[in-house]
């Protein structure tokens, strides 16, 4: 019962909270997108604050994150990781799911954030498409970040990665740091919310340029290692 209370308080203060924000999204839109960086971050910020005050949950960071440009490929378990990672990376280029970007405002100001759209039933044009929107983030001097499963998984599940984690890979030529996380756990898609600590798991960099399968193998080992 206790949990159930915790989750009721935080969507109803969180979901409160996130709508002045979004509605000043397009005065801090005329600013440039690196102020909507840090204005998003702002909004990031409020969710860690109300995810550590009101349900209970914080982070635990295993392993360093490095220092330069990067594509990194993390587990996907809960919205939680989607937030908490921008602020622990420094704000990666995100790739997203089109159908998040039908979200009124919200869709508009991933946008401006410099989000990258997938489209899950990927076809040539669009995995196209991804390969050019993410070769821009790099040479506006960003990392990456690719849930390369597609989707938020339950824990335990350990999928293959999908197609658009090879394009990326290959068109942006940049080492991969995999990331594991257990953040299901606590966070299920349905149901109670429950206190305790969700760690990220920063795996050593796999070099730019090996074989497809070589890549994918050794991302999917380091992703689901928390699995283990």
């Amino acid at each position: 019962m206790t949990d159930w209370l915790r989750t009721i308080a935080f969507r109803a203060f969180f979901y409160t909270a996130s709508v002045p924000i979004l509605l000043l999204v397009p005065f801090v839109a005329l600013a440039g997108q690196p102020v909507m960086i840090r204005y998003a971050h702002l909004w990031a910020r409020v969710h860690r604050w109300a995810m550590r005050a009101i349900l209970g949950i914080e982070s635990r960071v295993e392993g360093t994150v490095p220092q330069g440009q990067f594509l990194y490929a993390a587990k996907h378990q809960a919205m939680y990781e989607t937030v908490e990672l921008q602020l622990i990376l420094g704000g990666p280029a995100m790739v997203l799911k089109r159908e998040l970007m039908r979200i009124p405002i919200w869709g508009w100001a991933t946008r401006l954030y410099g989000s990258i759209v997938v489209d899950r039933d990927a076809s040539s044009k669009a995995l196209r498409q991804l390969m050019r929107d993410g070769a821009a983030a790099k040479a506006s001097g960003r990392s990456v970040i690719v849930y390369p499963e597609g989707t938020r998984v339950v824990p335990g599940a350990q999928p293959p990665l999908r197609s658009g984690f090879a394009g990326l890979y290959k068109a942006l030529d940049l080492p991969v740091v995999p990331i594991a996380t257990d953040s299901g756990r606590l966070l299920p898609k349905k149901g109670a919310k429950h206190p305790g600590v969700v760690t990220f798991r920063i795996g050593a960099p796999i070099p730019a340029g090996l074989p497809r399968r070589e890549a994918e193998q050794q991302v999917w080992e380091a992703i689901n290692a928390l699995e283990r």
